[in-house]
């Protein structure tokens, strides 16, 4: 089996963070791949033992202004159609969202999930547990729940939408397990103008809420990604015995 993950990124100054450091703690090679800067997707996913769209500050919904856009919602569909665990987070998430017909969606006021959110699992994120009371967000739009996707985490009603599971082996989360104390510094130097968004919550909170939440974040995140790997040899099982 490979040992191999895609990783997709962004923005020049990206990195995938603790998702980055715990899979190569894990044993992984990261094959990091921009294709806003002009890099190639590859042509076949069963090369890698999964893969990972991460978040930017691009929406979703820009595949008609943005050509990289268009192409890695339409990539999605080959770790879909060979079984090859992906994983998206925050933009990533929408883009499976939108490769599966569903609506990724924003308010005319910019509303915004900024810092720190309350989240609970359902009955199904259970099995990915137990999960922190809090995660860290920084998006202005959400995802709907695509027909035959299960859901697995909640948040408020302005984005009740934060996780879910698509034929076994497709994650979207809208939130940021990835996110590292330098990253998070760096987002609030960056783009601090967000800040001033309704729904937004000021810095001094990012930090202190940090202190807080973060350990059940990381261990959490820590077990999600030993399970997310592990749904490509789930699912064969599960087509050999269909």
């Amino acid at each position: 089996m490979s040992k191999r993950i895609l990783i997709v990124l962004h923005q020049e100054t990206s990195t995938p963070g603790r998702v980055g450091l715990k899979l190569q703690q894990k044993g992984y090679e990261l094959d990091i791949r921009r294709p806003a800067l002009g890099c190639d997707l590859p042509a076949d996913a069963r090369h890698y033992a999964g893969a990972i769209i991460f978040g930017g500050p691009m929406s979703a919904n820009d595949d008609t202004e943005h050509d990289y856009i268009r192409k890695e919602i339409d990539w999605i569909s080959k770790p879909l159609a060979q079984g090859v665990p992906y994983l998206g987070i925050c933009l990533g998430g929408q883009m499976l969202a939108r490769q599966l017909g569903g609506r990724v969606y924003g308010y005319p006021d910019e509303r915004a999930e900024i810092g720190y959110y309350d989240i609970s699992p359902t009955s199904h994120g259970e099995a990915f547990g137990p999960w922190p009371e809090r995660v860290y967000q920084w998006h202005r739009e959400g995802f709907e729940l695509v027909d035959g996707a299960t859901s697995l985490a909640l948040g408020d009603d302005h984005f009740p939408n934060q996780a879910f599971v698509y034929n076994d082996t497709a994650f979207a989360i809208q939130f940021h397990p990835e996110v590292t104390q330098k990253m998070m510094h760096r987002w609030l130097v960056k783009a601090e103008h967000r800040l001033t968004l309704p729904g937004a919550q000021p810095r001094h909170s990012h930090l202190r809420d940090r202190f807080i939440y973060d350990r059940a974040v990381d261990a959490w995140l820590d077990r999600f990604l030993d399970q997310w790997l592990a749904t490509a040899r789930h699912h064969t099982v599960r087509l050999a015995a269909e």
